[in-house]
């Protein structure tokens, strides 16, 4: 399982990627997995006013549906349209084509109460356990 070391983390399973006062949101190496083949991407839409820890989206898999949930408070500024066509991408490239949304976050506090590369680490060993 990768989990890169240059990432955010949430205990849902979804990575962030700070880029200033943005960042890219998308679902973990381990949460492909156990989801399975995804066959189904809801995305939110662009302008869409979010805070933390609301529904953002919803992934489908052969195995069950998912949702995908917001790790920062913010706008999302841009979707990953590639995944309407291609969900596929999800479990093909997940850190990177498979990325499924960009926030302009407004509270960069929130950013505190996510997981380092380490504590995911770990706090996935301890799940899997």
């Amino acid at each position: 399982m990768r989990i890169p070391d240059d990432l955010l983390y949430t205990k849902e399973h979804e990575w962030i990627k700070v880029e200033g006062s943005s960042a890219v949101i998308g679902i973990t190496d381990h949460a492909q997995k156990q989801l399975g083949d995804i066959v189904y991407v809801e995305l939110p839409d662009e302008g869409e006013q979010i805070a933390k820890d609301d529904t953002i989206g919803s992934l489908e898999s052969v195995k069950a549906v998912s949702d995908c949930y917001a790790p920062l408070s913010g706008e999302i500024i841009e979707i990953n349209s590639l995944l309407s066509d291609s969900p596929e991408t999800l479990n093909e490239d997940c850190y990177g084509d498979g990325w499924i949304a960009k926030i302009k976050f407004s509270d960069k506090s929130e950013l505190e109460d996510l997981l380092d590369h380490e504590a995911y680490k770990d706090f996935v060993a301890e799940e899997s356990a």
